[in-house]
C-alpha cells in the first residue's frame, strides 16, 4: 500500500469568524476539547499545545463509552500566527493547515498524508467531520 501512504487528503471549510478568533479557538487547549471530535459519541477529554516550531500538540481522543481511545500527537515544523501551521505526526505523516482571511470569514484548508490502515474516503470523512465540528463551534461562540 505504498501508493496510499503517499496520498495527500485535503479538507476545507469557510468559518464565519475573523482569522485571529479562528486561530485562538483552533490552538487553545481549552477550546480544542470542545470541538475536536468527528461525531457526538467521541470527545477530547484533554489537550496540550506548545504552538512553536519544535513544540508539540497532543490531544486525547476517546469514544465517550470508553471502548476506544488514542493520543493524537505531532511536532510543529512551521508556525505563522493567524496564517499557517505545519506539523509531523508520530508516524512521520505531515499535516499542513492554512488559515486565509476572506473578508470577515476565514478559509481553513487542511492537507494531510493518508495513513495505510483505513480507506482514504474514511479518513477524509473523519477529518472533514472534525473540521465541520470546529466551524460549528467557532460560529456559535
Amino acid at each position: 500500500m505504498s501508493a496510499q501512504s503517499a496520498t495527500v487528503i485535503t479538507v476545507e471549510a469557510i468559518v464565519n469568524a475573523p482569522a485571529e478568533k479562528v486561530w485562538e479557538l483552533w490552538n487553545n487547549p481549552d477550546h480544542i476539547t470542545k470541538w475536536n471530535s468527528a461525531s457526538p459519541d467521541w470527545h477530547t477529554p484533554w489537550a496540550k499545545n506548545d504552538l512553536r516550531v519544535g513544540g508539540t500538540l497532543t490531544a486525547r481522543m476517546e469514544a465517550k463509552d470508553g471502548s476506544f481511545g488514542f493520543d493524537f500527537a505531532g511536532v510543529y515544523d512551521a508556525v505563522t500566527a493567524n496564517e499557517y501551521i505545519e506539523y509531523t505526526l508520530g508516524d512521520g505523516r505531515k499535516v499542513k493547515i492554512s488559515f486565509t482571511a476572506e473578508g470577515t470569514a476565514t478559509k481553513i484548508t487542511e492537507s494531510f498524508d493518508a495513513e495505510s490502515e483505513n480507506p482514504v474516503e474514511m479518513q477524509q470523512m473523519g477529518w472533514q467531520a472534525i473540521l465541520d465540528s470546529f466551524k460549528n463551534y467557532a460560529e456559535a461562540i
